[in-house]
């Protein structure tokens, strides 16, 4: 946080040749060291720490406290109340620099929390294009994709790991360390206590998978024939009666070798290597 002798930022400092010059409402509060890119637009009471780096055209809504070691890129929008770059809820934090990388054109609304991490020089991290929506937090050492939805309400434990396109339904959990993959939809109030396949959607307390996610395949311009193969996949994975084992090898033989069934074999075996398992 800024120290007392930190003063509120003039909306001209700041400015270089590639844009116009940041514009900072006189009660906000910036740190001397944190950097404001060309255009960038911080609303009123927020306070931004030393060691903050927030890049071109990206607007601050008011109220809004960005924590030491955090950084935005390009065009990001981030809602009243928000707070980024907190230190960890974690008994094992001590104090050491570890950071917040957030990417370009992100979207956090009302009153998101986002941790950085535990680990000297260790990151939490968003994706471009990712959208956190009110209420929702992400703990220390997330990961978090690229065009991920997180929808409000929703609740991540420190180290999971969301790939890119996943959608989190509002009032959602996570368990800590937990992975979710790629084009996985999970449905509203849902459990998650283990890994969630890519590609598939699953819903309930705990969850089941459900069915392939193929609004959300089609949507992300997956094919017929790759749809098809992962609804393939899907019946041997939950259908079968097959053990895990024995189901990750039957859809490596039988499913194709296309690039979604690939991705879901490599992340099948990586849960279980993690001892994390998912929920069938």
């Amino acid at each position: 946080m800024p120290d007392a002798e930190s003063a509120p930022r003039p909306a001209g400092r700041g400015s270089t040749a590639d844009g116009p010059a940041p514009a900072v409402h006189p009660t906000a509060i910036i740190a001397r060291t944190a950097e404001l890119g060309a255009g960038v637009r911080v609303g009123a009471y927020t306070v931004i720490a030393d060691h903050v780096t927030i890049g071109p055209g990206t607007w601050i809504g008011p109220h809004v406290v960005i924590e030491e070691w955090t950084t935005l890129g390009r065009d990001c929008r981030v809602a009243a109340g928000a707070i980024l770059g907190g230190t960890p809820q974690d008994r094992h934090f001590r104090g050491e620099r570890s950071y917040l990388r957030i990417g370009d054109r992100v979207v956090l609304r009302e009153y998101v929390s986002i941790s950085r991490a535990t680990g000297e020089d260790a990151a939490s991290t968003i994706g471009d294009d990712a959208q956190i929506l009110a209420y929702s937090h992400a703990g220390h050492n997330c990961r978090i994709g690229r065009g991920v939805i997180i929808t409000n309400g929703c609740q991540l434990a420190g180290h999971v790991v969301i790939e890119d396109l996943a959608n989190i339904g509002g009032m959602a959990g996570v368990i800590q360390f937990a992975h979710v993959g790629t084009l996985a939809m999970v449905g509203g109030f849902t459990r998650i206590d283990k890994d969630v396949p890519p590609y598939m959607l699953v819903n309930g307390t705990p969850y089941r998978t459900v069915a392939i996610n193929r609004i959300g395949l089609e949507r992300a311009g997956v094919s017929d024939d790759a749809q098809a193969q992962l609804r393939r996949a899907h019946r041997l994975l939950v259908r079968s009666g097959l053990d895990l084992s024995h189901a990750i090898e039957q859809i490596a033989a039988e499913c194709g070798d296309g690039p979604e069934v690939r991705h879901l074999v490599e992340f099948l075996r990586a849960s279980q290597e993690r001892g994390m398992g998912i929920r069938r």
